[in-house]
């Protein structure tokens, strides 16, 4: 699966999601990019934006912005390798429903909504999980 990693999330996340062969770039090289060019990058590249910033639910959600697709990582207070697996496992068990909708992770649950057909940029059956 491809995926950009939004500058605020932990080098051991995206290392975890590489581990397990998914296509994971980070945004930056240490400068900061604006949430715009981050959603217009990664439906440029077809890929899933993971991110801590709630901004881009506000892009996807209210502005109806086109998106391949958001996590919303959600994981305060837990260390970096427990994000890590969390994540990891949610991508593994959701594989192409993440495609196309907005995915806010918990630590008590995993939302899963998938984005108005208008606002979708790919749908699910076109991405390998």
């Amino acid at each position: 699966m491809n995926i950009i990693a939004d500058e605020n999330i932990a080098h051991q996340v995206v290392d975890r999601l590489r581990e397990d062969g998914h296509d994971v770039r980070y945004t930056t090289q240490g400068q900061s990019i604006s949430d715009d060019i981050v959603l217009e990058t990664a439906n440029q590249q077809k890929a899933l934006i993971v991110t801590d910033d709630k901004d881009f639910g506000e892009l996807v959600i209210r502005q109806r912005r086109k998106a391949s697709g958001v996590i919303l990582v959600r994981l305060a207070g837990l260390s970096s390798q427990q994000r890590a697996e969390i994540v990891a496992n949610v991508v593994r068990e959701n594989g192409n429903r993440l495609i196309g909708s907005i995915t806010v992770i918990t630590q008590r649950q995993v939302r899963i909504r998938p984005l108005d057909a208008s606002i979708r940029l790919i749908e699910p059956n076109e991405t390998d999980s």
